[in-house]
């Protein structure tokens, strides 16, 4: 009886633990088998688009919307370059590592011989954010770094004012290319 009510306490405080940190709350965002069914994930948490992505039996959070231009992050492709597991922006196939949301490009070194090409970062772009698992429970602790990211600016009510224009501006496009072709 006393290691079952040991264990019911080692449980309940994880589970509390998870839920808050000392500095900021843990979003609830899941039951950790219905986020590996779904693979990916977006939620809004205080006001943020978050992905919660499930691959290779590890959990990632990042911002949903590409740093470069907005793209819905959730039906990229996932690809490891360069040794590291990078989400593929299905607008403009830009390469974001899901760990620690890095910018990668491919560049040779004009300076060498025989140049190769190789994978660079070119730092930070995407905000990523922790994830923490208790009781099947999952859990999203937003970011609170203070150096601004590139993905924040398509976050909050300014972010879904520019992403509404961007899509007004696409589908303006396709109409003009759609309306062209058939004269």
């Amino acid at each position: 009886m006393l290691s079952e009510l040991l264990l019911a306490f080692g449980e309940e405080t994880a589970l509390l633990s998870a839920k808050k940190d000392a500095r900021g709350e843990a979003h609830f965002v899941g039951m950790r088998e219905e986020l590996i069914e779904a693979k990916r994930s977006v939620r809004t948490l205080a006001g943020r688009d978050v992905l919660v992505i499930y691959h290779l039996e590890t959990f990632y959070a990042m911002d949903s919307y590409c740093y470069h231009e907005a793209g819905a992050l959730q039906t990229g492709d996932i690809e490891e370059l360069g040794g590291k597991l990078c989400i593929i922006c299905p607008n403009h196939k830009y390469k974001i590592t899901l760990a620690e949301g890095e910018g990668l490009y491919k560049d040779t070194d004009p300076m060498e011989k025989s140049p190769v090409a190789v994978w660079l970062s070119k730092g930070p772009k995407q905000r990523v954010h922790s994830i923490t698992e208790a009781n099947g429970e999952v859990y999203v602790k937003l970011s609170e770094d203070p150096q601004r990211l590139d993905s924040d600016f398509y976050q909050g009510e300014r972010g879904k004012v520019h992403r509404a224009n961007v899509e007004e501006a696409k589908a303006a496009k396709a109409a003009k290319a759609l309306q062209k072709k058939k004269s």
